[in-house]
């Protein structure tokens, strides 16, 4: 039997990636990272900055969103962002132009405190790419 399931991730401007041999995909999601396989309970989850992976039969991508919302049902994963960057493509001076603007969030001492900490994780995530 079949391990694999679908997965499409959509952004504002286009629908950004469609899979449909996916075997897992991990997600930052706000409750902590999550691994979604086959036959996973249904879920809607909103995701916090961070590295979104796929395993699929034609091997491992790897996304930097920012945002977003995470759902799955009927072995259907869709992944709403406003903000994703693949990782195999994106150029090292376009990470560290996010992180310096991620810093510079941080700096603003107006922010609530979920601000707060959505700035703090998309820091770490960038800092741990570059």
């Amino acid at each position: 039997m079949s391990e694999e399931f679908k997965v499409e991730i959509v952004n504002p401007e286009k629908s950004y990636l469609s899979k449909e041999d996916v075997i897992e995909v991990v997600v930052p999601a706000f409750e902590g990272e999550m691994g979604i396989l086959k036959d996973h309970i249904s879920i809607i989850s909103f995701l916090k900055p961070g590295i979104v992976t796929i395993h699929s039969k034609s091997g491992e991508d790897k996304f930097y969103v920012e945002d977003g919302i995470v759902e799955f049902k009927n072995n259907d994963l869709s992944i709403l962002t406003s903000s994703i960057f693949n990782l195999n493509e994106i150029e090292k001076n376009k990470l560290q132009d996010l992180l310096k603007l991620a810093e510079e969030e941080a700096s603003k001492s107006e922010a609530n405190d979920q601000t707060k900490y959505l700035i703090d994780q998309k820091i770490e995530v960038l800092k741990s790419l570059n």
